[in-house]
């Protein structure tokens, strides 16, 4: 990428320059449609003069509710023209969230993905005096669909606008708001200059370098930083993004894609490695004994290589078993990167070990995200590390153990809340709110969350993630949560791998075929219990978890246990089975 680029909209001079044949594709009808280089650079200058008919101009604040699709970015990369402000918000919020958002940001316009959500935003428009109009990508009826503006633009174009606000617009300059998801209260918004954004890309450029014409699938939310930069990224190679139609789908778009490039979390690669042990699991004789074979092998991987006779069966076992997995996942795989929460180790090493790069990294909204990651150079990768500080980026551990970060990716600072801004910032470096070390004074680890560590009765303080994330290392656990605050033991809740449990009821010869009737069969309590023991075998006493309660729900974003990026809602999680935690200390 050119130096010369310092401001986000200047990509739009490299996309008319190479014209790639595909910048962005989103599948309509069961077909995929591309959009040119060309188009996409007509089309977005286009909606941006309709906004300026519309009486929109230079940083007023727009936002985009719409789960990923071509026209998101388009939508994004007209107000970044315009050097309007981007305020994307997730889909599947809380009406209380989506008033508090758009009251908070004065957004003016809302582009919406689909009727749904446009009824939802419809319901609230009433109560947020700032909002001006609502226009969607789906064609809704009753509802402005989004074209009309791009009409405007072609009728009445305003060229010398954009000319004037783009040379007024330095590297400082606001370029987003992005509000947290928030474990706890309301969200934060998040500003993040061009040059935050700018800095990440070189960053993810220097690490996981791409070509013109290869492709990357997208399917984590873009009103998420994490994808978002990494669309930015994509865009500034002439590659070409795919959105996958819906997460139920990601298995058959990522084999009609065959992509170089992903960026997922945790959650989706222990889906993707639990569905294949299943399936391993029911083979049988040799082949069974083979996959097996092979499941060993990668969790024995190291990067610096063993002996030879490990690297001979390796090479065997990526031949006749690994071979099948990459074919799974497209078979181009060059790049899967892996943030906004803890990897467990062992899958960062199987999946190396089957020849699909894995390579976790850490970071947060406000560092616009990303702070340090695993990269395929030469000693800049760490089993059980989030890998190195990016280039121009400064770590250090504060005397609690919490990781200080300094960088040019750090935001300008929380929207409407100086106060808090400040109290987020010590002598200048910015607090995490993560537990961690340097590991050979190079390699980052994160332990912990500062806000999750409890302390029990005895005075021990416990790490609740890493205790959680060894737990999911059995085959029978999908979900877990440690609690123990100011009692005298640890305990968990855990949500079984339903399919897998079934399987092993099966084999068992277990007749009851109710869900919940089956959590409470002393033989499956016992079975997770020994797993639990078994796991607990590698922490101390204080941290090991001594009693359980299985749970028949599944916790998702929409039910409101997890954030949009995976993450536990500790908070609303012991609220909601406030009864069930007490009932295992009392």
């Amino acid at each position: 990428m050119s130096k010369n680029i310092t401001r986000v909209f200047q990509f739009d001079q490299l996309i008319r320059k190479e014209n790639p044949q595909c910048i962005y594709a989103g599948k309509v009808n069961n077909k995929w449609e591309e959009i040119s280089g060309k188009d996409f650079c007509d089309l977005t200058d286009n909606l941006a003069y309709g906004l300026i008919n519309l009486g929109v101009k230079k940083g007023d604040n727009i936002s985009i509710i719409s789960p990923n699709r071509s026209e998101w970015m388009v939508v994004d990369f007209a107000l970044t023209k315009m050097t309007a402000i981007n305020v994307p918000i997730y889909p599947n919020i809380t009406a209380e969230q989506y008033k508090y958002i758009l009251n908070d940001a004065q957004i003016q316009y809302v582009f919406i993905g689909n009727r749904e959500i446009y009824e939802n935003i419809l319901a609230i428009a009433d109560e947020v005096p700032s909002l001006k109009g609502i226009y969607t990508f789906d064609h809704i009826e009753g509802a402005k669909h989004w074209s009309e503006l791009v009409e405007s633009g072609k009728m009445h174009p305003k060229s010398s606008y954009i000319k004037d606000w783009q040379i007024e617009t330095t590297k400082e300059d606001l370029f987003t708001i992005i509000y947290t998801s928030g474990t706890t209260g309301n969200p934060k918004g998040v500003m993040l200059s061009h040059d935050n954004i700018i800095t990440q890309v070189k960053a993810v450029a220097y690490a996981f370098p791409l070509n013109k014409g290869d492709k990357s699938l997208s399917f984590l939310p873009l009103c998420h930083v994490f994808q978002r930069v990494a669309e930015y990224y994509v865009l500034s190679t002439m590659a070409s993004t795919y959105y996958a139609e819906s997460l139920e789908t990601i298995g058959d778009n990522l084999r009609e894609i065959k992509p170089q490039f992903m960026c997922t979390v945790p959650r989706l690669l222990e889906k993707v490695y639990d569905k294949i042990v299943l399936k391993g699991s029911e083979l049988t004789g040799i082949k069974k004994s083979l996959f097996f074979w092979a499941l060993n092998l990668g969790k024995q991987h190291e990067l610096t290589g063993k002996s030879a006779w490990y690297n001979f069966q390796l090479k065997l076992a990526n031949k006749i078993i690994f071979n099948k997995w990459r074919e799974a996942l497209g078979g181009n795989i060059q790049y899967l990167i892996v943030g906004a929460a803890a990897l467990q180790p062992r899958l960062t090493r199987i999946f190396n070990a089957a020849q699909i790069p894995v390579y976790e990294g850490y970071g947060m909204s406000e560092t616009s995200p990303v702070i340090a990651f695993n990269t395929p150079k030469q000693g800049e990768y760490c089993y059980g590390t989030v890998g190195i500080v990016i280039q121009k980026g400064q770590v250090k551990i504060a005397d609690d153990g919490e990781i200080l970060y300094k960088g040019p990716n750090v935001m300008i600072g929380y929207y409407n809340l100086p106060e808090i801004t400040k109290e987020n910032f010590v002598d200048g470096w910015l607090k995490t709110g993560d537990i961690g070390e340097l590991i050979n004074d190079k390699y980052l680890k994160i332990t912990d969350r500062k806000k999750e560590v409890f302390k029990t009765s005895g005075g021990k303080y416990v790490a609740p993630q890493s205790l959680e994330n060894k737990m999911k290392e059995s085959r029978f656990i999908e979900q877990v949560i440690a609690v123990g605050e100011g009692q005298k033991h640890v305990s968990a809740l855990i949500l079984p791998y339903k399919d897998f449990l079934l399987e092993w009821c099966k084999r068992h010869d277990i007749k009851e075929t109710s869900w919940e009737k089956i959590l409470e069969l002393d033989q499956v309590k016992t079975k997770i219990m020994s797993e639990i023991e078994q796991l607990n075998s590698e922490f101390s006493p204080y941290m090991r978890i001594k009693k359980m309660v299985l749970i028949a729900d599944i916790w998702s974003i929409e039910s409101g246990e997890l954030t949009p990026t995976q993450k536990l809602k500790r908070r609303i999680i012991h609220s909601k089975y406030k009864d069930v935690i007490d009932s295992i200390y009392n």
